[in-house]
């Protein structure tokens, strides 16, 4: 499993703080904006208020709004939207501006907290659908 692989890596990019908390959880909230899971929604709207992001700017982040993060993360924020909504088959002039601005290390944290949330999102998606379908469709969420 990926987390299991990566986990040198992952503890690398949480330790070592090339991605700060709220940078991290509005990558987060960008991604679950576009996969519209209510479980990473919940989730990491509280852990973006514990890092500092405020209330409005999570809002619009969870509408898709990313015209608001700070200047240095707006780069990775759109492209973390774009990564997500291209199914994680992102154009590669984007993977190239990514670089570009952040630097291959960097632009390689960004994508391992995208696979993660992603991650996140398709487990709590298919969580729903499968309480939808044993409840033969009763149970919507």
């Amino acid at each position: 499993m990926f987390p299991i692989v990566n986990r040198k890596l992952l503890k690398k990019v949480m330790n070592k703080g090339s991605i700060s908390p709220a940078f991290r959880e509005r990558l987060m909230l960008a991604v679950t904006a576009v996969d519209s899971c209510r479980y990473c929604s919940y989730f990491h709207a509280r852990q973006a208020l514990k890092s500092g992001v405020t209330p409005i700017e999570i809002s619009q982040l969870l509408s898709g709004d990313v015209d608001n993060c700070p200047e240095d993360e707006a780069v990775a924020v759109i492209y973390a939207q774009h990564w997500a909504e291209s199914d994680a088959h992102p154009d590669p002039e984007a993977v190239r501006k990514l670089q570009q601005a952040y630097g291959v290390e960097k632009a390689e944290a960004v994508h391992l907290m995208l696979r993660m949330i992603r991650l996140g999102n398709l487990l709590g998606n298919s969580w729903d659908y499968l309480l939808y379908r044993i409840s033969f469709g009763k149970w919507r969420g």
